[in-house]
C-alpha cells in the first residue's frame, strides 16, 4: 500500500520519503489500512536511520494546496524522514531565533477558540 525511497532532491544523506501507492493529496483521505502500513514503515525506517545514519530523525508531512506543483512540491501525499544531527545544514538555515516568537495572549486565545469549536 506504500513505497519508501530516497528523496530527490534530498536535504541530507538518507532523506527518505514514504508514499502511499494510491493517489492522495490530503492526509485525511487515507484509509486505516494505509495509515497502519505507512506508520509501520515510518517506524521501521526511523529505526534504521537512528542506528546507521544519524542521532535524530525528523518525520514530517506538509499539505500546501496553495502552492502549485513544481520540482520540490508534489501534489501527492508523502512523509519525509530526515536524518538530523546537531548543527546540521537544515538547523543552521531554519532554526534561527528570529523565526520564532512567543504567542501573545490574544493569539493564544484565538488559537484555542479556533481549535475548540
Amino acid at each position: 500500500l506504500a513505497y519508501v525511497f530516497l528523496s530527490n532532491p534530498r536535504l541530507m544523506t538518507g532523506h527518505l520519503l514514504v508514499i502511499p501507492k494510491r493517489h492522495l493529496e490530503n492526509i485525511a483521505e487515507i484509509t486505516q489500512e494505509e495509515r497502519d502500513e505507512i506508520f509501520n514503515l515510518l517506524v521501521e525506517f526511523e529505526k534504521k536511520i537512528l542506528k546507521r545514519i544519524a542521532a535524530g530523525c525528523d518525520i514530517r508531512q506538509n499539505y500546501r494546496p496553495f502552492i502549485k506543483q513544481n520540482r520540490v512540491k508534489v501534489s501527492h501525499l508523502h512523509f519525509h524522514l530526515q536524518p538530523r544531527k546537531l548543527e546540521d545544514k537544515l538547523s543552521q538555515t531554519t532554526q534561527k531565533n528570529e523565526l520564532w516568537e512567543d504567542l501573545s495572549e490574544e493569539d493564544l486565545n484565538k488559537s484555542v477558540e479556533l481549535l475548540r469549536n
